[in-house]
């Protein structure tokens, strides 16, 4: 998963945790998009229902049921007298062990769908369309023998996502590494689920291959 850092001033003092990317549970993270304070309170209520599901039944909640509860929440906001509904969307991402690794996209309407690749927030459909016609182009090239289309790679999927951050971002000029936060989340070698933000050098390292895959096509 990929965002766009806001920056605001030079004066303020570095975050000491991300706004952007934030861990809901062992197996699962989410993506805001909109007013982090409506998110902080949709996310505790997320934390809290994994929490439950943990306990009572010993095993994680599934990550589209943890989705459903979280959008029912939303949806119960946008018909009740004296309250205004959420003014944000996520983007959920998990793994179980029966369905594997998951994204899903919810809006603030309650509505909520699973994908490959999305875009959520200002400019999503420049992004989605960037999007469709990359990760099409990419699933050709991806084809194995037998004309199976496989997963792309960690690497091939960052760079995906800087190129679509690129086309999205607001103002013009290339991609700065303080402007992107990237995050991954891969498996183990015990199967464990593993969550982690790339560091300014190793997000710069992906912008540097992007750079370099696109003056490689100017070229030819």
């Amino acid at each position: 998963m990929a965002s766009e850092r806001r920056l605001t001033s030079g004066l303020l003092a570095p975050a000491k945790r991300s706004d952007k990317t934030f861990c809901l549970a062992q197996h699962a993270a989410c993506n805001v998009a909109g007013l982090t304070a409506d998110a902080n309170l949709l996310m505790d209520e997320a934390r809290y229902q994994a929490g439950y599901y943990q306990y009572t039944y010993q095993e994680p909640i599934p990550i589209e049921q943890l989705v459903e509860i979280v959008c029912n929440y939303k949806q119960y906001y946008t018909q009740r007298g004296g309250l205004r509904p959420f003014g944000v969307a996520f983007l959920f991402g998990g793994y179980d062990e029966f369905h594997g690794f998951q994204l899903y996209q919810t809006d603030p309407s309650g509505n909520y769908s699973g994908w490959k690749a999305t875009v959520i927030g200002a400019n999503n459909q420049a992004g989605k369309s960037l999007l469709k016609s990359e990760y099409g182009k990419a699933g050709e090239e991806m084809k194995t023998d037998d004309e199976e289309e496989r997963l792309p790679t960690v690497q091939e999927a960052l760079q995906l996502a800087v190129k679509v951050l690129n086309k999205t971002m607001d103002g013009t000029g290339a991609a700065a590494v303080e402007k992107m936060e990237l995050f991954t989340m891969t498996l183990d070698a015990e199967q464990n689920v593993v969550h982690h933000i790339l560091t300014k050098a190793e997000t710069q390292a992906v912008i540097d291959s992007v750079e370099q895959e696109t003056a490689a096509a100017g070229d030819a």
